[in-house]
């Protein structure tokens, strides 16, 4: 689903309110709901264990949402808590450590050459999203869980549906992760067969090896994968394009001559621009806590709201906040905290500063070739960016 909607503004430019103590707001269905806004209160409600995810799928538990999509299942390891969670999250944990990130540089190095020979090819004005920011994380994920081409057309229309935000119908949600869910784990089984040398392998084997997962849950892992391996770099690649073309084409050659500067760019991309217009990551208070002198009771939910803590002007100064090449002051909160901490974050950062750094010594006169206004963007989903974004140079 694409929209023109002019109420969709760039993510870049998206209003905050100055982060305040937790007060009592509303969840989208009406349900009560606390908010908490401050840098410091979002990372001790993201990062204390009396704050969980599970309960939030309890029988008695107000619906996050109307829709069956991926994000809300409950045997997604996102939505586990304690030694369940744990022995999910270390199937995983050491295929993403930043030593393991650091050996694939190479590899996707060479994917984003060959992108860019191609992308130089094409007649002018060129769809950067069709060429460029949509199939390298594809091509990176594939890699990584030995897909074949096959799997890439439909990757899209598994993300759509996976992290729908509601517009679409239930039965079609349904009907899509239901075939979805049936080739995740016919992977697993192919892999159980036949084990090579890819990350599915090596989880079919941790997994093996720490014993008592259920298969509902390994299926939900390789599901969100695939979904989430491409998704979230796919919008950070292209709302980071949106706006260093459309607004920061000063800072295109530094990016362009230095790694190190492309780098801490990626980084400040990341921290200021959000993935989508969602305003809160849930959790569920297992008993009363204090969180910035206001006590939150036992049962509350609470959305901690990453993206106005990460303009909090106590932490980050109001003078370096845009300042795209300054070092971040804090730990950015765009991929969480504490135990639920993206595990694909290194992986996303690298082929961020990769793809912009060489994109700009490629194409130093690299220019949008439409207004930024008059993007088409893609919507229906809880993530967002263009759906095209026409370029030349």
């Amino acid at each position: 689903m694409t929209t023109t909607d002019p109420s969709l503004a760039p993510l870049h430019r998206l209003p905050f309110e100055e982060p305040g103590p937790p007060r009592l707001g509303e969840l989208p269905g009406g349900a009560p709901a606390w908010l908490v806004s401050r840098y410091a209160d979002v990372r001790q409600v993201l990062s204390d264990p009396r704050f969980g995810r599970a309960q939030l799928y309890a029988a008695d538990a107000p619906p996050l949402s109307d829709v069956p999509d991926l994000v809300n299942n409950p045997d997604l390891m996102f939505n586990q808590d304690g030694p369940d969670h744990l022995r999910l999250r270390r199937t995983l944990r050491r295929a993403f450590t930043p030593r393991a990130v650091a050996r694939w540089q190479p590899w996707i190095a060479a994917i984003v050459e060959e992108l860019l020979d191609r992308l130089e090819e094409r007649p002018q004005p060129v769809d950067v999203v069709e060429e460029f920011t949509l199939p390298l994380p594809v091509a990176v994920i594939s890699r990584l869980m030995g897909l074949d081409a096959s799997a890439h057309d439909r990757m899209r229309h598994w993300s759509e549906h996976a992290f729908s935000d509601g517009s679409h119908a239930g039965e079609e949600v349904e009907s899509v992760l239901k075939e979805f869910s049936a080739f995740g784990a016919e992977l697993l089984a192919r892999r159980r067969q036949t084990p090579g040398d890819d990350l599915i392998s090596s989880l079919v084997a941790a997994a093996d090896a720490e014993g008592g997962l259920p298969e509902a849950q390994l299926v939900s892992l390789v599901c969100g994968l695939v979904v989430g391996g491409h998704d979230s770099t796919m919008t950070m690649l292209g709302n980071a394009l949106l706006y260093l073309l459309g607004e920061r084409p000063e800072s295109w050659p530094r990016i362009a001559a230095d790694e190190d500067a492309a780098q801490r760019a990626a980084d400040r991309i990341v921290h200021l621009v959000p993935l989508g217009d969602d305003r809160g990551t849930a959790r569920h208070a297992a008993t009363d806590v204090e969180v910035g002198g206001v006590t939150i009771p036992a049962g509350a939910v609470v959305l901690a709201d990453c993206g106005a803590a990460n303009r909090d002007p106590e932490v980050f100064p109001r003078r370096t906040l845009e300042d795209l090449f300054a070092p971040l002051e804090a730990p950015t909160l765009s991929f969480g905290a504490g135990a639920h901490y993206c595990l694909g974050a290194w992986l996303a950062r690298t082929e961020l500063q990769i793809a912009l750094h060489r994109l700009a010594a490629r194409f130093p006169g690299l220019r949008l070739a439409q207004p930024v206004d008059a993007v088409v963007w893609r919507s229906g989903t809880t993530s967002r960016s263009p759906q095209r974004l026409a370029v030349a140079w």
